[in-house]
């Protein structure tokens, strides 16, 4: 043993075999003292009855063990195994580190703080909470950011070690939702050549993601929510009751309630989702911040394509602050992109869009002295939000000042500009 802890200190090795007993003690007190170096590969040669220890050796940094007696030729195949689970391993830690610091790096200033404040009170509670973690509803518009905020919760929360799984509900045909939420065992239908386990099970003591929830059937609603109240699942053709422990984050962007009222939602699941809720509001709301969040998502983009990180000229600023971003964040990042390539090095960054907010040399717009309502009738309602979105741009993103001189209350915008999305 302490033979050992000598060469350790000057040698290194990819690989070690080691017999649990040694002439003077157990080999697993090397792992112990951590006298072994944690990038080489352990496999434990322990006895029969020595099982216990193995498992205390695995926990202490071994990878596998061998129980004796055993062929010499499974040695090698053990440690290409080791390796290979050692590199998948890493690929998941850098993966990890990779998405934590992209969800570390989100922008929360201005109305952005608000977001903030509703996130890190989920979190507060599942810091208190740290098991049966609640379910979690975010409700936003398309592209507005549902995604990274779940992956926020996740990140910042007790299980942020865990798995995170993500799906989109409205990607999975219908036929396939429960196979692919809970598995299914080797020829339960026609395609089922080889048994296979589901998100929840992969889930398993992490996040699971369901966005656009309301894209499922009545049928996997009914499903989903046994699986949320029982905390079991069966795969499809199995027998066998799997217990599983999964926090579900549902993500919608359309609105659960109507959808109830016609039919095409469950009321018993919604409120099951809706303990903790986090609502995002569409991009046009923010105003005078979208410039700010624009220079944040520049540093990202500017690192991507490795140039340097120009400013907004003023121009632009204009335009971003009055634009409608029906796509939301989702459509500014791709617009930010596009402006980014196409400046010069050393130039302002100029947003070039085919798509004017307004236009009064149009005759056919109702600005135009000339205008006539056309007999195919008038969207009041559109243009309604468009007198807001002047009002908004001509104020430089005051919403408090858009609503003064339009004559209308504060929340009368945020009112309509939401109805608009959603």
């Amino acid at each position: 043993m302490e033979e050992a802890k000598e060469v350790l200190k000057s040698l290194s090795f990819d690989f070690a075999l080691m017999d649990l007993n040694l002439p003077d003690g157990e080999s697993i007190e090397l792992l112990r003292v951590q006298a072994i170096p944690s990038n080489t590969i352990v496999i434990l040669m322990t006895a029969e009855g020595g099982i216990k220890s193995a498992v205390e050796a695995m926990r202490l940094g071994a990878t596998d063990y061998l129980s004796k007696p055993f062929d010499v030729e499974e040695i090698p195949l053990l440690f290409l195994k080791s390796e290979k689970q050692r590199k998948n391993q890493r690929l998941v830690q850098h993966s990890l580190e990779k998405r934590r610091k992209k969800t570390a790096n989100l922008y929360f200033e201005g109305s952005f703080a608000d977001d903030l404040e509703q996130l890190s009170k989920v979190t507060e509670v599942d810091q208190r909470l740290t098991n049966d973690l609640p379910p979690i509803l975010i409700d936003g518009p398309t592209g507005s950011g549902k995604s990274t905020y779940a992956r926020w919760i996740h990140d910042n929360g007790p299980r942020q070690d865990a798995p995170f799984v993500a799906i989109n509900c409205s990607a999975i045909p219908d036929n396939l939702v429960e196979s692919e939420l809970f598995g299914h065992e080797k020829g339960a239908f026609t395609d089922a050549k080889n048994a296979r386990i589901g998100l929840f099970e992969a889930a398993d003591h992490g996040t699971l993601f369901l966005d656009e929830i309301a894209s499922l059937s009545l049928e996997a609603q009914a499903k989903l929510l046994l699986a949320l109240e029982n905390k079991i699942i069966r795969r499809v053709g199995g027998t066998k009751e799997i217990k599983v422990d999964v926090r579900i984050i549902g993500a919608a962007n359309q609105d659960l309630r109507k959808m109830i009222t016609e039919g095409s939602f469950r009321e018993d699941l919604f409120h099951r989702l809706d303990l903790l809720r986090i609502q995002i509001p569409p991009l046009t709301t923010r105003g005078k911040d979208i410039p700010g969040l624009s220079e944040h998502l520049i540093l990202s983009l500017a690192s991507k394509y490795n140039v340097i990180i120009p400013k907004i000229s003023s121009k632009s600023k204009n335009f971003l602050v009055a634009n409608p971003w029906t796509g939301n964040i989702r459509e500014l990042i791709h617009e930010l992109e596009r402006g980014l390539i196409l400046t010069e090095p050393g130039n302002a960054l100029e947003i070039r869009t085919n798509h004017p907010i307004h236009s009064i040399s149009n005759p056919d717009d109702w600005l135009n002295e000339n205008f006539s309502f056309p007999e195919s009738g008038f969207d009041l309602e559109k243009e309604m939000v468009r007198l807001i979105q002047m009002a908004i741009a001509q104020t430089n993103g005051n919403i408090s000042e858009a609503a003064r001189i339009l004559g209308v209350p504060r929340d009368y915008i945020r009112y309509r500009l939401k109805k608009k999305n959603f």
